[in-house]
């Protein structure tokens, strides 16, 4: 059953999603309801032309900072110092990257307009993070996503020069491990992701762990 959103700020039960991992369709990208979405393991995720759709998959990709896996040539890549990172400098460049790379077997983007206003104004609140991966004053890579409690919500990723987007995701990691992070939210499995450590658990196992790591007020 999917379930049609009100102007009510509430969600259904996210283990009610279906097979697929849909659970709603409807509502807006407000801030509140954002944040609402992802503090109960809620994610939208849709065409153009397309109502907004609410994801809630199981199992779920999650990536531990702790278990992330450097590659001996990723490892060797970063200490050649041949990117430069930054984050938060350029969050509204770096989505807009996302949404109009070209990516193999995708036709079209899901980071739409709508969606680009609403993460920028996320971002403006002290929700949304970027980091950037550059050359010079080129941006070649970089990642987006959400923080809320100790989990950061990854949402897309691009590269405009071969491994500067994993480069990016290890300054990334780095960075949850400083601030003490219990995960990185990767939504749905990608062989690629799994390469770098990340691995899939069951819907009921990410909210319990969502429940610890992301308390009141969210």
């Amino acid at each position: 059953m999917i379930f049609q959103l009100t102007d009510d700020l509430i969600f259904p039960p996210p283990e009610l999603a279906g097979n697929e991992g849909l659970l709603a369709v409807g509502g807006d990208l407000n801030i509140d309801r954002l944040i609402l979405a992802y503090s109960q393991g809620i994610f939208p995720w849709y065409g153009p032309g397309d109502p907004i759709l609410w994801w809630s998959p199981d199992p779920r990709l999650i990536l531990v900072p702790d278990e992330f896996h450097v590659s001996r040539r990723l490892a060797r890549i970063i200490r050649q110092g041949i990117f430069q990172l930054t984050l938060n400098k350029s969050f509204p460049e770096v989505i807009r990257a996302c949404a109009s790379i070209p990516r193999r077997g995708q036709e079209g983007t899901w980071i739409v307009e709508e969606m680009i206003e609403a993460y920028c104004r996320l971002y403006e609140a002290g929700y949304c993070y970027s980091v950037e991966c550059w050359q010079g004053r080129r941006l070649v890579g970089g990642l987006y996503g959400i923080c809320l409690g100790k989990v950061f919500f990854g949402e897309s990723m691009f590269s405009l020069v071969s491994n500067s987007s994993k480069v990016a995701l290890a300054h990334l990691v780095n960075c949850l491990k400083e601030w003490d992070f219990d995960m990185i939210d990767c939504q749905m499995k990608t062989n690629h992701l799994i390469s770098l450590g990340a691995r899939e658990i069951s819907g009921r196992e990410f909210r319990k762990r969502l429940s610890l790591s992301v308390e009141p007020p969210y």
